[in-house]
């Protein structure tokens, strides 16, 4: 059973109101500005509704319009209000809006002042760390103002605006007020005909009724202006045919609503949240909540780990069959930290590491019980996997290399299971605190902690990690990249270890060659060379004249095929091998071909390199693109659509299916049974480099299938493979979240170790 806790996204449909929406489409379905009686009919349904949402909300005068929803609300009533500062005889200086707000408000401000050219000043008005506006600046502010737009409550914290202070802030103000009401609509007394608010958008789809349809009240002698001109519906003020089945289905919720049936009082919601934030703590050591619960809806918590992303939290959330989210669903593939959290005041992390849970006024106790359960489980799976403070794992992590990326920064754990021996290499700061948990949880022991060169643009976390870890080698008995003093080699186990040195993105850049019994496995690189781009070597420590040689010396060592992991990887390419950066570099063909001398790569580099911008994460580019902006094909080329995998699987039955989910996500989820023929791995995206040299060992034709929840990671994979020279690489669109109902998955076998 799915567990939906995304409610201030949207919510399902109530029974009743589906039922209303059917019956209009079948029996009332006439048009509500035909004069038969059919038409009439409908008419009837629209304003009895109309009167049932003014007893709901308090609106016994002014306007109140059904319209498409709460963006079309917003657009209408700045609109009306920007057109009438563009008339009014006073003249307004500024637009304010609360610096919570919905996107909707500030990006519909800024449109409508630009389009009517009225150069106002659009200016936030401060919230505290509570959420709250800051009251005292807005009562300096809003005399100039000549609109003003608040939320009743913050759809991401929860949090409950102080409408009655933000209206006497207003008292000496001749400005328009606008509150967005949406996450208010079934939780909060509005009494919109007690206050002096002129505009109030609402949306149904946040209220059991279907998306389309919504609500604007406007106050009497507030300015409207018709966003839609056309036949005259709703008395002229939003043309357009109305939506009847719409306009049904939210009259049955408000029923529901205003007779008790159905919703849930405050004090009995209050004790739901309660209990999910008590299931939360016990899951997530270190767990806080983003805003205070007494000033918050009873249906919403907003919360973060430390130490844990957003990301992670949402993909182990949604493999138990939980949906949350990261906060408004409109910004959720943006993966940016929360604009309303920063606005509070949160730390950094806080703000990007947010999730936020909400529930509809419709759950009852047996969904909230199950809702923690799974919440529980969620914490016991993060533990199972150390990635969450707790008991020790009992089972050993498998040996080979995890790779770690922040802001495109690679970072890699080399584990020999046997030992429980490790190194990492180009530890970054921000990963100090899991490493030291996932190392201490499994009782690793440090080999060695190295860096491939001094880094331009993070600092090496070597020395806190050297500290919070035992560690083998005694302090000053290794040198500035950690490597052992004297040491030709490092061994781990059935592994060894040694240095290549390559001069020319710094002075000390190294390369480190993994070897195993079978021979050289892999190098890390570091920034020498990357997947579509050469470390850039106009840094005051670089060594710009070495750099040519060094590539000579690297490609002498390792052969065109052995496995490179890069120091960065801004494209989500993994790994590369000197043949797949042959064939996507001009510049690197050239010198590897003896078609460029040390001083003609050099300057040829230099030129590259002039003038490079930051990264999308705004840190320093490590190296500058040369592959002609390949990106390992067209997305399309590489997906599958989920239709075409029956077929796919009766056509190709030796088919390799791989799901790169993470551990903590694969033990969560149920998976039934799709047959013995079929071939199914399990290798987590972060384990992904270990598995690649196997694959691409695979006769050409094998076809192989990446899968994972929402398709965006076996995506990566796919053009990862199909980069390296696999062309049969594909993933499934989608993800789990699109799996043919008809088409059912076997639990697939952990990839064979490094």
């Amino acid at each position: 059973m799915e567990i939906y806790l995304d409610a201030n996204a949207t919510t399902p449909v109530l029974p009743q109101a589906r039922a209303a929406a059917l019956a209009a489409m079948a029996e009332d379905f006439g048009n509500p500005s035909s004069i038969h009686s059919t038409g009439l009919k409908a008419r009837a349904v629209m304003d009895g509704v109309r009167l049932r949402a003014r007893r709901v909300l308090g609106a016994s005068s002014g306007q109140l319009l059904f319209l498409s929803g709460a963006t079309e609300g917003i657009q209408t009533a700045v609109l009306s209000a920007l057109s009438s500062l563009r008339h009014g005889q006073a003249r307004a200086e500024l637009l304010l809006y609360g610096a919570t707000e919905h996107k909707a408000v500030p990006e519909a401000l800024k449109h409508w002042n630009a389009l009517l050219g009225l150069g106002l000043q659009v200016l936030a008005i401060p919230v505290g760390r509570d959420g709250r506006h800051d009251l005292a600046w807005l009562r300096a502010h809003a005399p100039r103002a000549g609109l003003v737009c608040t939320m009743a409550a913050n759809n991401e914290t929860g949090v409950i605006s102080d409408l009655d202070g933000i209206e006497a802030a207003l008292a000496d103000s001749r400005a328009l007020w606008l509150v967005d009401s949406v996450q208010a609509l079934g939780k909060l007394a509005l009494n919109l005909a007690g206050r002096r608010i002129d505009y109030a958008p609402f949306s149904g789809h946040k209220l059991y009724a279907p998306k389309g349809i919504g609500m604007l009240y406007v106050r009497d002698g507030a300015p409207f202006t018709p966003l839609m001109a056309g036949g005259g519906q709703e008395g002229a003020l939003r043309a357009g045919t109305e939506n009847m089945s719409g306009i049904a289905a939210l009259g049955a919720v408000l029923t529901a609503l205003e007779e008790g049936r159905s919703f849930q009082d405050k004090t009995t919601l209050a004790v739901y949240r309660a209990c999910l934030a008590a299931a939360l703590e016990r899951a997530f050591a270190g767990l806080v909540f983003n805003a205070p619960p007494e000033l918050c809806l009873p249906t919403t918590l907003n919360f973060s780990v430390p130490g844990l992303s957003s990301k992670l939290l949402l993909d182990l959330f949604d493999a138990a069959d939980v949906r949350v989210s990261g906060g408004s669903a409109c910004s959720a593939a943006q993966a940016m930290p929360s604009d309303v959290l920063m606005a509070m005041g949160l730390p950094a992390w806080q703000a990007a590491s947010a999730v936020r849970l909400s529930f509809g006024p419709a759950a009852d106790a047996a969904f909230i019980d199950e809702a923690c359960a799974r919440i529980r489980a969620c914490g016991d799976a993060l533990r199972q996997s150390c990635l969450s403070p707790g008991q020790p794992s009992p089972e050993l992590p498998a040996g080979g290399v995890t790779r770690f990326v922040v802001d495109g920064a690679c970072c890699y754990l080399l584990v020999d299971e046997g030992s429980k021996r490790c190194i990492v290499i180009d530890p970054v700061p921000e990963l100090t605190g899991s490493l030291t948990q996932l190392l201490s949880c499994h009782g690793h022991t440090l080999a060695a902690v190295l860096d491939t060169h001094s880094h331009g643009d993070h600092a090496s976390s070597a020395g806190d990690l050297r500290a919070a870890v035992p560690h083998l080698l005694e302090p000053g008995s290794v040198d500035a990249l950690g490597w052992p003093l004297g040491a030709e080699q490092i061994l781990l186990g059935a592994l060894r270890l040694s240095r290549l040195a390559l001069p020319g993105h710094t002075e000390d850049s190294s390369a480190y060659l993994l070897h195993d019994a079978q021979g050289l496995r892999l190098a890390f690189v570091g920034d020498t060379l990357m997947p579509g781009a050469l470390g850039r070597s106009d840094f005051a420590q670089s060594a710009p004249m070495s750099f040519g040689a060094s590539l000579l010396s690297l490609a002498r060592a390792i052969g065109p095929q052995t496995l490179l992991l890069p120091g960065h990887d801004y494209d989500d390419r993994f790994a590369t091998t000197l043949a797949t950066e042959i064939a996507a570099q001009p510049l690197l063909a050239g010198v590897l071909h003896g078609r460029l001398d040390s001083a003609g790569f050099a300057a040829a580099k230099a030129a590259l390199e002039q003038d490079l911008a930051l990264t999308e994460f705004q840190t320093l580019a490590c190296g500058a693109r040369v592959d002609e902006g390949r990106s390992g094909g067209n997305a399309s080329l590489h997906q599958l659509a989920p239709a075409a995998l029956p077929a796919l699987l009766r056509a190709h039955p030796d088919l390799l299916l791989v799901d790169v989910r993470e551990p903590y996500e694969q033990g969560l989820s149920q998976t039934p049974q799709l047959g013995p023929a079929v071939r199914c791995q399990a290798v987590p995206l972060s384990r992904l480099v270990n598995a690649l040299p196997g694959w691409l060992a695979l006769p050409p034709g094998t076809r192989v299938l990446f899968f994972c929840r929402s398709g965006n990671r076996s995506s990566q994979a796919a053009k990862a493979l199909r980069r390296l020279g696999h062309g049969q690489a594909w993933s499934l669109a989608g993800g789990l979240a699109l799996w043919p109902h008809d088409t059912d998955l076997a639990a697939c076998d952990p990839a064979l170790a490094i």
